[in-house]
């Protein structure tokens, strides 16, 4: 898959298109964003998702297509389980309604470049190192393992390494100013809650990406795809934050399907790693298999959590 630098320029002028229209449409005036706004945007990333498939099919050939749409689908249902995490530091920042749309849109764009970072680095290592498929495997196991015995502990906001970083060095209000990042008290510039919490949101994605990128690379090895997968993604994730807002609670055997994606995962890359460094006749998982099982596993998923009561 030759991708021309032009593509990638388009591509990433339009992925700016899109977050400067929602700073200028969406954003311009802070409100509660409601489960009916949010749906209505869902379905437009889901869409615009569903057209960057076509043209992919029609430009790469439909087997590249089939490859991004089990990536996009792996990537937005395994970055469900942020929405937990975003959801407990919000509450803990006590962000006010009308701005967490605000705090999750600029966190979003800290994650995505962040995950570009990563996507660079994970390429470069596939290039030039075939086996580099066994260590993604194994590290796909170890993680499926820890997301299968989760328990649901809630993590800390201020454990994040990179706050207590930003926190120590520079002087930070406690009230919020609008959405103001910084704001002058007593002739001394300081950052605001706000920018906290958005540097919390940002690199705490980080950790979920070291997940996600070795699984969507699992799926396809083409640089242009995974990032293309992660940022639709991502743009679509804060808007399902508040479509799910008050439905994530039911999701109780959530982190069981999402370990059974991550392993599944994880041996199509080792029967990968085989296939291509050894001699040894191994069954390689088509994508469109890849597709079937994750699309069977979520919907169980969603069904026996439905079925599931809450505990009392």
């Amino acid at each position: 898959m030759d991708v021309p630098l032009w593509l990638w320029a388009v591509t990433v002028v339009g992925l700016i298109g899109v977050i400067t229209v929602d700073l200028i449409v969406v954003d311009r005036r802070p409100h509660h964003f409601g489960s009916t706004d949010a749906a209505r945007w869902v379905v437009f990333y889901i869409s615009l998702a569903v057209l960057f498939a076509i043209f992919v099919g029609f430009y790469f050939g439909w087997p590249f297509a089939g490859q991004f749409t089990a990536g996009y689908l792996t990537e937005y249902s395994l970055s469900v389980d942020n929405l937990f995490v975003f959801l407990i530091i919000m509450t803990a920042f006590a962000v006010p309604d009308v701005y967490q749309h605000r705090v999750l849109l600029v966190g979003i764009v800290i994650a995505l470049i962040l995950r570009a970072v990563l996507i660079v680095i994970g390429a470069e290592l596939i290039a030039r190192f075939t086996g580099v498929f066994f260590l993604f495997g194994a590290f796909l196991f170890y993680t499926a393992y820890k997301v299968w015995t989760d328990k649901g502990g809630d993590p800390d906001p201020e454990g994040n390494g990179f706050v207590r970083f930003v926190s120590r060095r520079f002087p930070t209000t406690t009230e919020f100013h609008g959405t103001a990042l910084t704001v002058r008290v007593a002739g001394k510039r300081m950052l605001t809650p706000m920018a906290m919490v958005m540097i919390a949101i940002g690199t705490t994605d980080l950790l979920f990406a070291l997940d996600s990128i070795p699984a969507v690379f699992g799926i396809t090895s083409e640089a242009y795809l995974v990032f293309a997968a992660n940022a639709f993604a991502l743009m679509g994730l804060r808007q399902l934050f508040f479509l799910l807002k008050g439905f994530l609670a039911k999701l109780h055997h959530l982190n069981k399907g999402l370990a059974i994606i991550l392993a599944f995962i994880g041996v199509k890359l080792v029967l990968e790693a085989i296939h291509a460094t050894t001699e040894i006749p191994v069954p390689l998982i088509p994508v469109w298999l890849s597709l079937v099982f994750i699309v069977a596993v979520l919907s169980i998923t969603i069904a026996a959590s439905l079925r599931t009561k809450s505990p009392d």
